[in-house]
């Protein structure tokens, strides 16, 4: 069986890079194929894969900008060939799910989530404080155009796979289809608690954690605004276009630190020294809790989308009510006051291993094959 694994771009490791990988350990000789690479950003397992690139890489300063040509997406993802496949796995949070399939071949669309900047969340991205008031207005046709084609292509995929049932929610939605939730997998095997009878760092000792892109959703603000408001030490990890408005943003505030990214030996100590790991943002899943409590790590979390399905609140962490300062303030004092379960923390966790990604992939990838060639789900 031949396979072609589709993803949005491949510039970083984030979560969906991450189940990207075990989506090439599944398939040992699919072929990947992306609007944009830049090589040696993801993981040897998938820079070791035949790259297959739109003609986008061989525009200006595409590595870099690439998000500048998002008008030009949904012509260079029908660029590409794909009819010597049979079977099609898309892993999309843009636009990926609407490649062209031979008539032959089956399309299974992990999907991370329908375009947010698309849909819902436009004024997160372009609105008039983000590109100006003659940037958004000239933007959101555009992006209504996206929305209309996103829909319009909705039906080239046989069967959806939801990261979360918040994610099953959009898709039925915004493209009117049902879709199967396969939690993303976290790797309970590397993210594991040091022993600090070794030297390890303790548990609770490094102040609070954020492990995020840099982009506007993130609500990284509220984070910052929230740990100086009940005073408390914060570690940002990550990088991305919103770090210089947030270097501005925590100027003078004390006990604030931004690292960029960090080596995944490095972030592992990082979530084994933690108070906690604080998650600000409606996320669509999230897998960076999952990773801070694989650890032993609580996790602090705004009470909405993802994490409502990755985080006990009072067990594995807390969850605050309303993306407000005073809230998530509250919350981190909370969190110091409790005598925190770290072993059952991390059997949480583990609910969410490779293993059972891999397994629950292989039988619906066996239930897609075997169905009738016209049946969608």
């Amino acid at each position: 069986m031949r396979v072609a694994l589709i993803h949005d771009w491949l510039t970083g490791m984030r979560g969906g890079e991450k189940a990207l990988e075990d989506l090439c350990a599944l398939f040992p000789e699919a072929e990947l194929f992306t609007l944009v690479h830049r090589p040696g950003s993801t993981s040897a397992l998938i820079e070791g894969r035949p790259v297959h690139r739109s003609p986008i890489q061989a525009l200006p300063l595409s590595l870099s900008h690439y998000r500048h040509y998002l008008p030009l997406f949904p012509t260079a993802v029908e660029f590409f060939d794909l009819d010597r496949f049979d079977l099609v796995v898309s892993c999309s949070h843009c636009v990926a799910k609407s490649v062209v399939v031979p008539p032959r071949a089956r399309h299974l669309c992990y999907c991370l989530t329908p375009m947010r900047y698309a849909w819902d969340q436009f004024d997160a991205y372009f609105g008039p404080d983000r590109v100006g008031a003659v940037g958004s207005a000239l933007l959101r046709p555009v992006l209504g155009h996206l929305a209309r084609w996103d829909r319009a292509t909705a039906g080239r995929v046989h069967r959806y796979l939801a990261i979360s049932q918040y994610v099953a929610r959009r898709i039925r939605l915004y493209y009117n289809r049902e879709s199967t939730v396969v939690y993303p997998p976290v790797d309970t095997e590397f993210y594991t608690p040091a022993d600090t009878a070794a030297g390890a760092t303790p548990p609770g000792t490094g102040g609070y954690l954020v492990v995020s892109a840099l982009v506007p959703y993130k609500r990284i603000d509220l984070a910052i605004g929230a740990a100086h408001r009940a005073g408390v030490p914060l570690t940002i990890v990550g990088d991305g276009p919103e770090r210089p408005r947030l270097e501005a943003l925590a100027t003078g505030v004390p006990g604030i630190t931004f690292t960029g990214r960090l080596p995944d030996v490095d972030l592992r100590a990082r979530y084994q020294a933690a108070t906690a790991l604080l998650f600000p943002g409606e996320e669509d899943f999230g897998i960076v809790p999952l990773e801070a409590q694989a650890m032993g790590c609580p996790v602090v979390a705004l009470g909405r989308g993802g994490a409502l399905e990755t985080v006990v609140d009072g067990e594995t962490g807390l969850l605050f009510d309303a993306p407000t300062e005073p809230a998530m303030a509250e919350a981190l004092t909370r969190a110091t006051t409790v005598a925190w379960d770290r072993a059952r923390i991390r059997a949480h966790a583990e609910r969410f291993g490779r293993t059972r990604f891999l397994t629950e992939m292989t039988t619906i990838v066996d239930e897609t094959l075997r169905a009738p060639g016209t049946e969608r789900w």
